[in-house]
């Protein structure tokens, strides 16, 4: 059981726990009182709670497609304070809500990024770290379909997937508005990159986040943007 400040997150029966990119995308996407949010692949749900904690007026539907996670998302949704705000489906995003037409304020999605990597031996890790290229096409077609015409949309990727998808963004008719990149440490690479993209037109900002300032010891930033999660901030 991870312990936030105003809810708990169970892990239980799911292939993909509570990590850093999660927490990360979950604190830094945001949107202007946004009423709608869409979760691609919650996983535990952490990223869905915690939006549903900052947005306190907003809906929030989070879509998984592994029925175990689903499982869990929902007993830690309906464990929460914010239970009534937030909804679980058990569906692939390319299937979801096909006879509704419903937009979103905000989107966010940590994705799977080893495009065509070595899979994993489990079957389940494979499911959710693991893809194709071709996923990350129909992922940003989905997000253009979903995104209100003033909607953002925030992903976390890894250095590779983000080239492919800037390319994508580009072809379905978005524009990125905001390229976050990662790093571990100070004077580190990049480790992964965060993008904002949606329809309306912006000059483009690239910013660098640092979450380590040194070994075991997390950056001011990185402990400012937490401060309203994590207990021990």
């Amino acid at each position: 059981m991870f312990q936030f400040k105003q809810f708990s997150v169970d892990q239980t029966g799911c292939a993909m726990k509570i990590n850093t990119d999660g927490v990360l995308l979950g604190a830094i996407a945001e949107a202007n009182d946004p009423a709608s949010i869409l979760d691609i692949g919650t996983g535990t749900g952490v990223m869905a709670l915690m939006l549903a904690q900052r947005y306190t007026n907003a809906i929030i539907d989070a879509v998984e497609i592994d029925e175990s996670a689903v499982e869990t998302a929902g007993r830690n949704f309906k464990n929460s304070a914010f239970h009534k705000r937030l909804n679980i489906h058990c569906s692939d995003i390319n299937e979801f809500d096909e006879n509704l037409e419903r937009k979103y304020d905000l989107i966010v999605s940590n994705p799977p990024f080893y495009i065509n990597s070595l899979e994993s031996p489990m079957e389940r890790k494979t499911l959710a770290k693991h893809t194709e290229a071709r996923f990350f096409e129909l992922l940003i077609k989905d997000i253009a379909g979903f995104l209100a015409e003033k909607g953002t949309c925030w992903l976390i990727l890894s250095i590779n997937a983000a080239t492919e998808v800037k390319a994508l963004i580009k072809q379905n008719g978005t524009s990125v508005s905001r390229t976050i990149d990662v790093h571990s440490y100070p004077h580190s690479a990049a480790h992964r990159v965060i993008l904002c993209f949606g329809f309306e037109e912006v000059s483009q900002q690239t910013i660098k986040f640092t979450i380590y300032k040194d070994s075991g010891i997390y950056s001011d930033e990185y402990r400012k943007l937490l401060k309203h999660y994590f207990l021990a901030f």
